[in-house]
């Protein structure tokens, strides 16, 4: 269970059991999330017909949960407590401007060597406090009691929530502005979504009676439905998720899935049981009764890496190659 928790909340929401109802957080939040993309470019920009877009402070934007803050300049000293939006930050070349990241921060290697900061669904007030930011991101799996507390105690809490891919990329958008780095995050989108173009382009050659049904196990004994960025990930990549039919993060129906026999299983790479102590791959292959589905019989399995696969940041169009790959590898032969 343990190793469960520790996914799901470095996966996306803190994907505690709880927040496999990650449905929680409610469509309201999603569209102030749209409306704070479109306000934060409307607000912050310069002039577009310059060639760098400087941003203009005092800035104010709206995070996902509706909030305004104002920023008088841009943040020098930042603490993230999500995974994701420290390896945004990262990316857009702030890292010596970070104070702080969580306890499950890996990657680039450079966080390692940053200052913990506590957990991404209760990170640690005192630590955060004490790194005097002038900016704290919060994740989709900081909890709406710990925002709220976060705020009492005066600190400049930008929260985010991304659900779909457009928010990830929105996000990215949206911290560049803040951070007055908004070059590097227009650049870092425009290669997202040249990857997520190859991807759409190669799926749209494929006839509906082609593509094939997929089974995502992202820890061991669940599974993703629609609503969330994993499913969008398959639909892209021209499969269909064979758990669409549920919202949000799942227990599995092992006879469902034998009943409804992917052609292709996807699962987090070096994942284990925490009861068996198997790795994920060979528990989804002893499974009682799984030996009948077609995806183990052709060995179609394939393991993603789940920091890559998980995380609602830069990364994620990689994690979409790779499954566009796993599910139809004919259509991208070298």
């Amino acid at each position: 269970m343990k190793k469960f928790l520790a996914l799901l909340v470095t996966v996306l929401a803190a994907m505690t059991i709880s927040a496999c109802g990650a449905g929680d957080d409610g469509g309201g939040k999603n569209n102030s999330a749209q409306k704070a993309s479109s306000e934060v470019e409307n607000n912050g920009k310069s002039n577009n017909d310059t060639s760098e877009k400087a941003t203009v402070y005092p800035l104010t934007v709206k995070d996902a949960t509706g909030l305004e803050l104002t920023f008088d300049k841009a943040p020098e000293r930042i603490v993230s407590t999500s995974p994701s939006e420290t390896e945004i930050l990262f990316a857009l070349g702030l890292g010596d401007k970070i104070y702080g990241v969580s306890d499950y921060d890996d990657y680039p290697k450079e966080a390692l060597t940053k200052p913990k900061v506590g957990g991404v669904t209760k990170p640690n007030e005192e630590a955060i406090i004490a790194a005097n930011p002038d900016l704290v991101i919060g994740g989709i799996s900081m909890k709406d009691d710990i925002v709220k507390k976060f705020r009492g105690l005066d600190l400049p809490l930008y929260k985010t929530e991304p659900k779909k891919i457009d928010d990830i990329l929105n996000n990215i958008i949206q911290i560049g502005v803040i951070t007055d780095t908004q070059v590097k995050a227009e650049e870092l989108v425009a290669q997202m979504k040249k990857d997520i173009s190859t991807v759409t382009d190669a799926a749209a050659t494929l006839n509906e009676k082609d593509k094939k049904k997929v089974y995502i196990e992202f820890s061991p004994g669940w599974t993703v439905g629609k609503g969330e960025f994993m499913d969008e990930l398959i639909t892209m990549a021209g499969g269909i998720n064979i758990a669409s039919d549920m919202e949000g993060w799942n227990a599995i129906n092992e006879e469902k899935i034998i009943q409804d026999n992917p052609e292709v299983i996807l699962y987090t790479a070096k994942a284990e049981d925490d009861k068996s102590g198997k790795p994920l791959e060979e528990l989804i292959k002893s499974r009682n009764g799984w030996g009948k589905i077609t995806a183990i019989q052709d060995n179609n399995l394939t393991g993603i890496e789940g920091g890559i696969m998980s995380r609602p940041g830069p990364r994620i169009t990689d994690a979409l190659k790779q499954i566009a790959e796993a599910i139809y590898p004919d259509l991208y032969k070298k």
